[in-house]
């Protein structure tokens, strides 16, 4: 049997049961020259049986099961290894493609020629709405031809998702690329793979929508947390360091990468519910840590409230952060109210 073009390796955590909606709109791809890997391992998360169901329906689909709740990062790793196509396409359950969205995938890669990593958009649905994914105007700056690793530093301002690109497998295996473990795994793995991929092309279109209530994976391996965030991060300017001193770019991509850091930072902990509250602390004051020890010479703060975000932290200031939050959600309940009154 010939090998497909793209293989999609499909880690079965269905939290939100989301699943059968990820399987139906891939199966329902105008395109059909790929395969789906669905990973299920022990999680009581993992629907084994639909999946089994699934696959005994539709060839293009297969299981991979596992003998131990392993996590994410792990069963993609473990899809990966199984997979036949040329490029590699991680989704999780909560993601839905448009019926066209392989299909502009391939007649991108028909343009471009053979690439390490195609970079696409994505968009969030939540409230009833969509959102853009946070990438749009870099992947739009980026132009239609390929490049080389760190041509284009500002992609290291990006979100590092494992989702939203396309990795050649022959890539895959010849840069040694892995999910390491923990949670947050998909943030040193992408940045090891846009500073190893020798071509790159980005495709400016939403093809993947997220519909995930959380920021994080529901199924990190067996002892991850939240503060997984700061080891992964760590990986990833570790990598800049050994892979980039001496490539033009480099401080540039460090400058883009430590912004993305500490924006992402100040996301996950003004997230509700998403650090707990007796250790907001202490997450607050490694985020700090890390400003200090990553900032780079010259660096200059976005301005706005942000700005302002990112000097309270720069001085570990956490009761004056946790002061002006309340404050600004003061100004805004009463903003809110004022306007509820001006209406009736």
């Amino acid at each position: 049997m010939p090998s497909p073009l793209i293989s999609v390796v499909l880690p079965a955590y269905d939290q939100q049961k989301q699943l059968t909606d990820c399987l139906d709109s891939l199966l329902a791809q105008s395109f059909r020259d790929f395969e789906v890997i669905v990973v299920a391992d022990r999680s009581p998360d993992t629907p084994a049986d639909l999946v089994d169901a699934y696959a005994a329906r539709h060839p293009r689909v297969s299981v991979l099961h596992l003998n131990a709740a392993v996590g994410v990062g792990v069963s993609r790793n473990a899809g990966a290894a199984r997979a036949r196509g040329e490029y590699l396409l991680f989704l999780d359950a909560d993601h839905l493609l448009p019926r066209d969205g392989l299909r502009s995938l391939a007649d991108r890669l028909d343009r471009t020629g053979p690439v390490d990593l195609l970079l696409f958009g994505h968009t969030r649905q939540h409230g009833g709405r969509d959102w853009p994914g946070g990438a749009e105007s870099l992947l739009a700056e980026a132009g239609p031809e390929a490049f080389g690793p760190l041509e284009r530093p500002e992609l290291f301002g990006a979100p590092a998702l494992a989702w939203d690109r396309l990795l050649r497998r022959g890539f895959w295996q010849d840069a040694g690329l892995a999910f390491p473990d923990g949670r947050y795994e998909e943030i040193p793995l992408a940045h090891r793979a846009l500073l190893a991929a020798g071509r790159i092309a980005v495709l400016p279109r939403a093809c993947v929508q997220l519909r995930r209530r959380e920021t994080v994976h529901p199924a990190g391996s067996p002892g991850s947390s939240r503060f997984d965030i700061f080891d992964q991060y760590e990986r990833s300017f570790a990598l800049l360091d050994e892979l980039a001193a001496e490539r033009p770019g480099s401080a540039a991509a460090r400058d883009a990468l430590f912004i993305r850091m500490i924006r992402h930072y100040l996301f996950v902990f003004d997230l509700a519910g998403c650090v707990a509250r007796a250790e907001r602390p202490q997450f607050f004051h490694r985020a700090a840590e890390h400003h200090r020890r990553f900032q780079p010479a010259g660096h200059r703060r976005p301005g706005g409230r942000e700005g302002v975000k990112f000097s309270l932290l720069a001085g570990g200031a956490y009761p004056a952060f946790e002061m002006a939050k309340l404050s600004h959600i003061a100004r805004g309940t009463l903003t809110g109210t004022a306007r509820r009154k001006a209406s009736v």
